[in-house]
């Protein structure tokens, strides 16, 4: 069943994805999609870094680089750098980055 609020949103500058974030978890790992109070759609995950100077921020993109097989310098943390809730902007031409994420979220939810 897809979700009805994906985390995934399309700009300019390629998809922004919106991120719920658990430091000093014990396993990093990417969990299930589920809405914020606004309704928002919000990609669950959990990485073993602490929340300082930045740590769990790295930990997250290290994270993400390596399970959506894009390069670092693809992803940017572009806002809530010191808050749980984050967003992290995949560069790149977006109809082709939206349609490899939601490939991705499909295949999870199939696995």
């Amino acid at each position: 069943m897809a979700h009805k609020t994906p985390p995934f949103q399309i700009t300019k500058d390629g998809v922004c994805v919106h991120i719920r974030l658990a430091p000093k978890a014990g396993a990093n790992r990417i969990g299930d999609v589920a809405e914020n109070a606004a309704g928002q759609g919000q990609l669950r995950v959990q990485v073993t870094a602490v929340p300082e100077k930045g740590k769990a921020n790295k930990a997250l993109l290290k994270l993400l680089s390596k399970t959506w097989g894009v390069g670092m310098q693809r992803l940017d943390l572009i806002a809530g750098a010191k808050d749980r809730n984050k967003t992290v902007l995949v560069g790149g031409e977006s109809t082709e980055t939206l349609a490899m994420l939601e490939d991705w979220l499909r295949s999870r939810k199939e696995g």
